[in-house]
């Protein structure tokens, strides 16, 4: 039972992954071998959970741990991480945490002459005739939609969030002029929740230097991004662009 696990063969043949992600599946697929091993049970029975065959919460704490102390901190995508845990999330710094959230990917252009700066990209769940320009607002408490329930979503405001559950702005979101997510695909249950209110949306969006009640552009007349995109890697992207003084409206 010290041979390499049943799933090593299939993580073969998959791409290189980023160092913390590389070491954290080293560290469990170490647990998983001693508990395996100790164990003494064959693998179908290892994975049901037989007599003294079980991973519990304090092994992956202890496997969160070693990576901690290595200097490793995880990346955050959703604001409450980053609240609740900030000993272990590395989190945006300086401009970047003015502006909610920055992804390391995300284009960071100046303006250009007209008035626009390429601040992002996202996967369109809907093509719209026309890109829709608004005001970007951080929405990440359940205080926030509170407020805008029952004192109202400003006109064309563009909510930017990081659940792409959706369950958060769900009271709200049909008021929304538009959406930018910073997780989820389209098939996730926010993309279809704008779907099918026909909220222009982008899912997956990687998004820097846009601030709190900042103008933009998102670009939704980009084509749709669909399931079999995702499953042959194909890269269709849309825009944002954060609008200055003087930008076309």
């Amino acid at each position: 039972m010290s041979g390499p696990l049943p799933v090593d063969d299939l993580m073969l043949t998959a791409p290189p992954a980023l160092p913390l992600v590389e070491a954290t599946l080293s560290l469990v697929h170490d647990l998983v071998r001693k508990e395996w091993r100790e164990c003494g049970a064959g693998w179908d029975g290892f994975c049901r959970g037989g007599a003294g065959c079980r991973l519990v919460e304090a092994d992956f704490a202890r496997v969160e741990a070693k990576i901690l102390q290595s200097g490793h901190r995880f990346a955050w995508s959703a604001g409450i991480s980053l609240k609740e845990r900030p000993d272990a999330y590395r989190g945006a710094e300086g401009a970047a945490a003015e502006a909610g959230f920055s992804h390391p990917q995300a284009p960071f252009e100046e303006t250009g002459a007209d008035g626009r700066a390429l601040r992002g990209v996202g996967d369109n769940v809907v093509r719209h005739a026309a890109n829709l320009v608004g005001t970007a607002r951080y929405i990440r408490s359940n205080e926030q939609v509170l407020a805008l329930l029952t004192g109202g979503v400003p006109a064309q405001t563009i909510a930017v969030i990081d659940d792409s559950g959706g369950t958060l702005t769900a009271p709200i979101i049909e008021r929304f002029a538009g959406v930018i997510c910073a997780g989820g695909t389209v098939r996730s249950h926010l993309g279809i929740l704008t779907r099918e209110y026909n909220i222009p949306c982008l899912m997956n969006a990687k998004v820097a230097g846009i601030k709190d009640g900042e103008r933009v552009e998102i670009e939704v007349s980009a084509p749709a991004k669909t399931a079999e995109d995702y499953q042959k890697g194909v890269e269709r992207t849309a825009r944002i662009w954060r609008l200055g003084q003087g930008s076309r409206p």
